[in-house]
């Protein structure tokens, strides 16, 4: 078996999470992928875990706090989707990807264990793509003989193949509406689904919510009596008075520790620090990934605060807020909600102001495009839009009609690389260049600029 046979047997299974969550397979799920970790001798049993679920941030805290356990001198797996380029991207050890022969290696270890599942369990079906895909990751960090294993849901949280494990703290990042057909038309329905990830007695760190998600979360925590830590409580991560120049790609922060935390008696701290990551609202998920880093080890025997400054200094997430060149200034992110587009749009007043913006936008069919774009185009001096090429990508007229309300020049154009061409050419002076609505757009942007292979390493 080569590396795209391999690929191509993984992507032949059924992905259960397209339907909508409350369909009978999914009660399967979490059972189905528990027998098939048991038949490969419970690979998850072999180090200690994080599961990082959320609507926005969970990539970002999940690299963040990867970053921060390498740091600390522990060999360290993350595991995350979607990938930007290439599939070995969801599966890294110490920030490397995993390599093309050991993922062949995996799936054959893979193809010889689904007829055995499909006879030990036949009542719980076939398994999924992405029950074989965390598999494989499990496998991989188990072989590798990782200390600790950074795990993001992919969807959702309750039927996710990833909540078959227990972690030593469970993480929920910021929630917001999103994958509805799959989740819930609600906040409180998206709420319930996530925190179908806090398990019995097991630390939960999330981030501030609305008033009607944290009420879900603070009453499963309750009755599951899973400690529940807000993030930005005990350990708060604000800018610092003077900071570098955006372009550089990274701010200064002030880390602040509160007396008490994680353990009684622990002394406050504070200390200086670097992120290589823009946005205050990376400022938050830098606050979660210390959170849930102090959680994992409450004697603090590795986190001074030079090995925390380091490990935040050394985080990497591509594709979010990035610098990927300099004149005309351009900048990728995957927002693809209107939640997050509202925090690009601040995230990029706050850090240039003054420019005018040239949009690229490109999201998938299944997105709340109005949001989106009532979010971004009012404030762009001109819209393109295009599609990525992802099968997924909306249709350009669709995206067209939902600018055109604004009043915004709109021009389409068939690729990502014919709309960052055509945006360089029409950019006036000083001008930003945003290409934004989803990762698969920021991937094909990437790439359109030759970055492909610097994401491969975290």
């Amino acid at each position: 078996m080569d590396y795209a046979a391999a690929l191509d047997y993984l992507l032949g299974f059924t992905d259960w999470r397209r339907p909508v969550v409350h369909r009978p397979e999914a009660i399967h799920n979490l059972p189905r992928m528990r027998c098939l970790l048991d038949l490969l001798d419970g690979p998850d049993a072999r180090f200690r875990a994080v599961v990082v679920a959320g609507t926005k941030g969970k990539g970002s805290s999940a690299a963040i706090l990867a970053a921060c356990l390498r740091a600390g001198g522990w060999r360290t797996g993350l595991y995350s989707q979607p990938h930007l380029h290439d599939y070995c991207e969801r599966i890294r050890v110490d920030g490397q990807p995993i390599a093309a022969e050991a993922l062949v290696a995996g799936v054959e270890h893979l193809q010889a264990a689904v007829p055995r599942l499909e006879e030990r369990c036949p009542e719980l079906g076939q398994p999924s793509t992405y029950d074989l895909g965390t598999a494989l990751a499990l496998l991989h960090f188990a072989a590798r003989g990782v200390d600790y294993a950074v795990l993001e849901v992919g969807l959702g949280g309750r039927f996710d193949t990833v909540n078959a494990v227990t972690p030593l703290v469970s993480v929920i990042t910021s929630l917001s509406i999103d994958h509805t057909a799959v989740l819930g038309v609600t906040i409180e329905q998206i709420a319930a689904e996530k925190a179908g990830i806090i398990k019995p007695g097991v630390p939960v760190v999330a981030q501030p919510q609305t008033p009607p998600a944290w009420a879900v979360l603070a009453r499963t925590a309750a009755e599951r009596g899973a400690p529940l830590h807000r993030a930005g409580d005990a350990v708060r991560v604000r800018p610092a008075a003077r900071q570098p120049d955006p372009l550089g790609g990274r701010q200064a922060v002030a880390v602040e520790v509160a007396a008490g935390f994680p353990r009684p008696g622990a002394p406050a701290r504070a200390f200086a620090a670097e992120l290589p990551l823009l946005g205050q609202f990376q400022l938050t998920n830098a606050a979660t990934a210390l959170t849930a880093l102090l959680l994992l080890d409450p004697a603090g025997g590795r986190w001074d605060d030079a090995t925390l400054a380091r490990g935040l200094a050394s985080a990497r997430w591509p594709g979010r807020l990035e610098i990927v060149r300099r004149a005309p200034l351009t900048i990728v992110d995957g927002a693809h909600n209107a939640d997050s587009a509202a925090q690009l749009r601040r995230a990029l007043a706050g850090l240039f102001p003054g420019r005018p913006l040239v949009l690229v936008l490109g999201t998938s069919v299944d997105k709340d495009i109005p949001g989106i774009v009532r979010e971004l185009a009012p404030t762009a001096a001109r819209v393109i839009v295009t599609m990525s090429s992802h099968p997924r990508s909306a249709p350009l007229d669709r995206l067209r009609r939902e600018v055109a309300r604004y009043g915004v020049p709109v021009a389409e154009a068939p690729t990502v690389g014919a709309a960052l061409d055509l945006a360089t050419a029409e950019a006036p002076p000083g001008a930003l260049v945003c290409a934004t609505g989803s990762l698969f757009l920021v991937a094909d942007a990437r790439e359109h600029f030759g970055l492909g292979e610097q994401a491969l390493a975290v």
